[in-house]
């Protein structure tokens, strides 16, 4: 692989050593879509967190309870990105 840079307006080769780099770099950095999928996770363990008190162990939660809960474990298996989710209507506590 040959990689360049530029060094004072002159293009030169990288050295084996930067390019060792840059392919360490490359091979740990996450794709767009690895970024929205975690972007995806956060938002979703944040609504479940917000609702984990329905399902303590002195409650019965509602059947629509349970159904929220679950339609937002399963947002992972319908939606890849933020920018395209439909979440699901959160029911009356």
């Amino acid at each position: 692989m040959t990689l360049k840079k530029i060094v004072d307006g002159v293009e030169v080769e990288c050295s084996a050593e930067e390019i060792a780099e840059f392919e360490t770099y490359q091979s740990n950095s996450k794709s767009a879509e690895e970024i929205a999928l975690i972007s995806l996770r956060a938002e979703r363990d944040g609504l479940l967190l917000k609702t984990d008190w329905w399902a303590v162990s002195d409650r019965t939660p509602s059947q629509e309870q349970l159904e929220y809960r679950q339609a937002l474990r399963d947002i992972t298996n319908h939606y890849s990105s933020l920018d395209e989710v439909v979440w699901p209507e959160k029911p009356e506590n």
